[in-house]
């Protein structure tokens, strides 16, 4: 496999669809020399399968607002990769969604997905339906509307949606029961991140946050350094952000600073648990504003419009928002202030130029699909449950969590450490992921 070749076809195919191409681009480098060590791959043409995905749907949503005025979005389910289970991964509400968004988000979570050792697929959906300003009963209109649609290709053993941004245990809630209407079936495997009395598992909201700080704790562990004491800056204020937050205050780190897309919040002293609890309130709002904080805590946080989470000092980086949130500029500021550590805990939260400038500097970098992968590992660890009609403890889960947690970090380890003993994140939580798929597809034949 030449990467530039396969890279110069799909820019031909798709040159409208930049996050898919740079998901991609960043695997294929990372895999390269392995991918050619196994001519059975190239024979199988593993690569050209691989990239795309088994299916998308795309769909009409159709729904009435609180004025009677009829509203029309567009949704979708992109169905990547099946080899290792079925479909697994989130729903995306968000006005930026697009069917090459998807593309990267699916393809990203099929590699995910294959670290938590799992055995799930990978697969993304979602609308650019826009939830900022919408009431309860618009967003319940929306979901039911968008599930009209949806129910027709989903299933505990075929393809199980989650939350992503836009949707949490509300929106799963209200999909969940237009589903049962619908499929004439209760079903609580269909969907994860339900709510606890009815099919949902504890800790599953905290999940990828917490799990994202089991990761940093022990990226930080193997470089000989302490979690506990230093200053975190965070992007975001939702679900992901909310769990980070939480275990960072927890193992003793000082969140200084989150933000959103009016500016950042500065929080000189600390977060604490009242503003952690207030995060939540912020993000049922709909009103998508960081200022919120300073309003309701004014002599403990300072808003500043129009600035990023990383313009403040920190030790520690943790995009928490969206893809491509942090770029080189952010970057080069974060390392001149010092920090010595990002890890990504949204999808692909950095830019290439941001990670390669990380890198040069010596700052310990890892990968979302690494980082993020309790999210989703929980939502798999919530399908067992269901499956089996049963409830763990929120110990059980949790201990499960930072099983799996370390279990990735030790595939990112194993594939990931270079000639001089440093460790590259970025290449061992990709190699580790596709060899998994890899192997998967090449067993079950050509289909």
């Amino acid at each position: 496999m030449q990467v530039s070749q396969v890279m110069s076809t799909l820019e031909r195919k798709y040159p409208y669809e930049p996050e898919y191409l740079q998901a991609v681009r960043e695997v294929l480098e990372s895999v390269e020399d392995v991918y050619n060590e196994h001519p059975e791959f190239e024979k199988n043409k593993i690569v050209e399968r691989m990239v795309e995905p088994d299916r998308i749907l795309s769909f009409r949503v159709t729904w009435v607002d609180d004025q009677g005025r009829i509203q029309t979005n567009s949704g979708f389910r992109v169905q990547f990769n099946s080899a290792l289970g079925p479909y697994k991964g989130g729903l995306r509400f968000h006005r930026a969604v697009t069917p090459g968004m998807l593309k990267f988000l699916g393809f990203e979570q099929t590699f995910k997905n294959a670290l938590t050792t799992l055995p799930m697929g990978g697969g993304k959906g979602g609308s650019d339906f826009d939830p900022k300003g919408k009431s309860d009963a618009e967003i319940m209109r929306f979901c039911q509307a968008f599930m009209l649609e949806l129910w027709k290709i989903i299933g505990p053993d075929t393809d199980v949606p989650a939350g992503d941004v836009g949707v949490g245990a509300r929106e799963i809630g209200y999909l969940t029961g237009m589903y049962k209407k619908l499929a004439h079936e209760y079903n609580t495997g269909v969907l994860t991140g339900k709510g606890l009395t009815w099919g949902g598992s504890i800790l599953r909201p905290e999940a990828t946050g917490f799990g994202a700080l089991y990761f940093t704790r022990q990226v930080l562990a193997t470089a000989g350094r302490d979690i506990k004491g230093h200053t975190i800056a965070i992007s975001g204020f939702g679900n992901v952000a909310w769990g980070a937050a939480k275990k960072a205050v927890e193992m003793g780190a000082r969140v200084v600073a989150i933000s959103g897309p009016d500016g950042v919040c500065e929080i000189p002293g600390g977060i604490d648990k009242e503003m952690i609890d207030y995060m939540l309130v912020m993000r049922a709002s709909n009103r998508d504003q960081v200022s919120m904080m300073a309003d309701r805590f004014p002599d403990r946080a300072r808003f500043t419009p129009g600035r990023k989470a990383w313009s403040v000092k920190c030790d520690i980086a943790l995009p928490c928002a969206f893809q491509n949130e942090l770029e080189e500029a952010d970057a080069r500021e974060l390392i001149a202030n010092g920090t010595f550590c990002c890890c990504e805990v949204s999808n692909m939260g950095c830019r290439p130029d941001a990670i390669k400038a990380f890198q040069e500097a010596g700052v310990i970098f890892a990968p979302g699909k690494a980082v993020n992968a309790g999210g989703v590992a929980t939502s798999g660890l919530e399908m067992t449950q269901n499956a089996s009609h049963i409830s763990w403890t929120g110990a059980e889960v949790d201990a499960k969590l930072h099983q799996i947690m370390s279990s990735i970090h030790e595939q990112c380890v194993k594939y990931g450490t270079q000639a001089d003993g440093k460790i590259d994140y970025v290449k061992g939580a990709n190699i580790a992921g596709f060899m998994k798929v890899a192997t998967a597809m090449l067993e079950q034949g050509v289909i």
